[in-house]
C-alpha cells in the first residue's frame, strides 16, 4: 500500500487544490493511505477533515515582512514545525510528500528531502514563491500552471499540468442554470455579476461593492456577494435593505457550481486557483489583485491573462473609484465578454489533479 502526505494550506487557494489531488490519488489507487500536514489555526485544519482526510498541524508562521520582535517568534515556532515534521515523516513514512504551498509546505518538504524521500512541489502561481524557489533544487517533479515558468526552476523537472480545481464546479453549467436563479432567488432576464472576494474576505472589493449597490440596482443588474466572513456583518446589514432588488449577499458560497452557471461577469482577487476556475468555466473577469501577497503575485498572475486579452484588471488603490462603473460596462458589452471568453477558455487545463497524480506515481516507480 502506498502512502503520502500532502502538505499545504493557509487559504482556499491551497487547500482546494491539495483536496482534489488527493482526491485523484484515492481515485487511481483507492488503498492509498493520505496524510495531510498543515499550519496550526489555519483553516485548513477544518477543511481538510471534511473531506474525509486526516491532518496534522504544525506550530509555523509566516515572517513579518518588516523586522518585528515577532519574527523571533517566529524563527522560535520554524525550528519547531521542522522537529515536529522530521517525526511525523519517521512516524508515517510515507513514499512521496506533495507540497502545495502556504507555511507548513516548506518544513515538510525540506526535511522530507533531507531524509531522501521524495517530492513534488505544486507551484500555482505564475510568479514562484520564495519556498518553492528553495525546494526546486532538490525537488523531483515541480507541477506548474503557466509557461516560462523555467526562469525559476530547472526545467527538466517542470510539468506544466495546470492547477486542479473542484471538479463539481466546472460539470454541466448550462444545465443547472434554472436551478441556479432558483437558488439564489434571481430573474434570468437580467444580466449577474458575481464577486469573490476569497475565502478569507477581500476590503477594497466589499467596500467598492457596498458603495455601488444603488448604481447597480438602478442599472438592473443582480450581484451575488461573497464578502468573506470578516465583512460578512456589515454586508449583510447593508443587504437586508437590497434583498428583493438583485443583490443577494453571502460571507461563503456553499454551491459554487450554481454561482457560476448564472455569472456573466466575475469580479475577483487573481489567486491561482479561482484564476484556474475561471479559464475552465469560461467567464468574463475583471481582477482586482490583493496588493498584501508576498511578492505581488496576484497582480503577476492576472497579468498573464491581460497579455492574452483574457481578462481585465483593476489596481486596489483604483477600486473603489473605477469597479463598479468597468463591471457594469464591461456586463453590457456582449462582444467583449465573448472575447474575453474565448481567450480565457485556451488557458484553462482539463483533469490536472489527475495529471499530477500521475506524475506522483511516476516518483514511486522512480524509486523502484
Amino acid at each position: 500500500m502506498s502512502k503520502f502526505i500532502v502538505s499545504g494550506g493557509g487559504t482556499g487557494g491551497h487547500i482546494f487544490p491539495a483536496i482534489a489531488i488527493a482526491n485523484a490519488i484515492k481515485k487511481a489507487q483507492p488503498e492509498a493511505e493520505i496524510l495531510f500536514v498543515g499550519a496550526e489555526g489555519k483553516m485548513e485544519m477544518e477543511k481538510v477533515p471534511s473531506a474525509g482526510y486526516q491532518i496534522v498541524g504544525l506550530p509555523v508562521r509566516g515572517f513579518q515582512r518588516k523586522l518585528t520582535f515577532s519574527n523571533f517568534v517566529v524563527a522560535f515556532k520554524l525550528f519547531q514545525s521542522m522537529f515536529k515534521a522530521k517525526s511525523i515523516l519517521a512516524d508515517f513514512k510515507p513514499d512521496v510528500v506533495i507540497g502545495v504551498g502556504g507555511f507548513a509546505s516548506g518544513p515538510l518538504l525540506k526535511e522530507a528531502q533531507k531524509m531522501n524521500i521524495p517530492t513534488l512541489i505544486q507551484e500555482q502561481n505564475s510568479y514562484a514563491g520564495v519556498t518553492n524557489k528553495l525546494l526546486a533544487r532538490k525537488a523531483h517533479r515541480i507541477c506548474v500552471a503557466y509557461e516560462g515558468m523555467e526562469r525559476f526552476f530547472p526545467k527538466e523537472k517542470i510539468v506544466i499540468t495546470g492547477n486542479p480545481v473542484r471538479q463539481d464546479l466546472i460539470q454541466n453549467l448550462n444545465d443547472k442554470k434554472e436551478e441556479a436563479f432558483e437558488f439564489f432567488k434571481m430573474q434570468g432576464n437580467r444580466k449577474t455579476i458575481l464577486v469573490l472576494g476569497g475565502s478569507l474576505g477581500a476590503l477594497t472589493i466589499n467596500k467598492s461593492i457596498e458603495a455601488g449597490l444603488d448604481t447597480f440596482v438602478k442599472e438592473r443588474i443582480q450581484v451575488i456577494w461573497q464578502t468573506g466572513k470578516s465583512y460578512y456583518p456589515i454586508a449583510a446589514k447593508v443587504g437586508t435593505l437590497y434583498h428583493d432588488k438583485g443583490i443577494v449577499v453571502h460571507d461563503f458560497i456553499s454551491r459554487m457550481d450554481l454561482a457560476y452557471a448564472i455569472a456573466d461577469v466575475v469580479i475577483s482577487r487573481a489567486g491561482a486557483s479561482t484564476v484556474s476556475e475561471l479559464s475552465l468555466v469560461h467567464k468574463p473577469a475583471i481582477f482586482v489583485p490583493s496588493p498584501n501577497v508576498a511578492e505581488d503575485h496576484q497582480t503577476k498572475n492576472a497579468m498573464a491573462l491581460i497579455q492574452k486579452n483574457a481578462a481585465m484588471m483593476i489596481d486596489d488603490k483604483n477600486a473603489q473609484n473605477e469597479l463598479v462603473a468597468a463591471s457594469i460596462e464591461l456586463v453590457r458589452d456582449d462582444f467583449r465578454m465573448g472575447i474575453y471568453k474565448q481567450n480565457i477558455a485556451s488557458m484553462g487545463f482539463q483533469n490536472s489533479a489527475d495529471t499530477i497524480a500521475e506524475e506522483v506515481f511516476k516518483l514511486i516507480k522512480y524509486l523502484e
